[in-house]
């Protein structure tokens, strides 16, 4: 089995990518995007963490959360997160052999990506880039347009410009 190392920092700032098992095809997030809202609320009420960027695309999600000082467990929100989500919806996926003896729903993937942020640098290209993300999927052509997003707060409390980034090109470097 690999030894998956994680960098536990109490306090601090992360960045995430949280995929869907199925990828392909698969808008699962945001047709129940409001049970994901709701679920993540609740963790949250319970496991506090500051929302700084969250984008929801159909199939993964990327996110950049703090954790209250003296804390390090973001690896408990997300098993929560992900399991009461599933929780939520009925059971129409695909399940495999192993994931049905260990009771398991086939809706995510079991890993995610996870980013200590380092500085106010490493933090901006890191917020950019959740809120760039519809755009370089091609799901919209100007990041306002995307509705799953704290853009939409962000742009309301003066840190992005409504028309920042109406598309991909010379952004982070993504032009593909």
């Amino acid at each position: 089995m690999p030894d998956y190392r994680r960098a536990w920092h109490a306090g601090g700032t992360w960045f995430f990518t949280v995929n869907l098992l199925e990828r392909h095809d698969n808008h699962l997030l945001v047709q129940h995007v409001n049970v994901l809202r709701e679920v993540v609320s609740a963790v949250r009420a319970r496991h506090p963490f500051r929302i700084h960027g969250w984008v929801v695309l159909p199939e993964h999600l990327h996110c950049v959360i703090e954790l209250p000082s003296g804390d390090t467990d973001f690896a408990k929100r997300w098993r929560l997160i992900k399991s009461d989500f599933s929780k939520e919806l009925p059971v129409t996926e695909r399940r495999s052999v192993v994931r049905q003896k260990r009771g398991e729903r086939g809706i995510w993937q079991r890993r995610y990506w996870e980013h200590l942020i380092r500085d106010e640098r490493d933090y901006a290209a890191h917020m950019d880039y959740v809120h760039i993300n519809p755009v370089k999927h091609g799901l919209v052509t100007r990041v306002i347009d995307w509705p799953h997003s704290t853009f939409h707060r962000l742009v309301e409390q003066g840190v992005y410009a409504a028309d920042w980034a109406g598309g991909a090109e010379g952004v982070l470097g993504y032009a593909d």
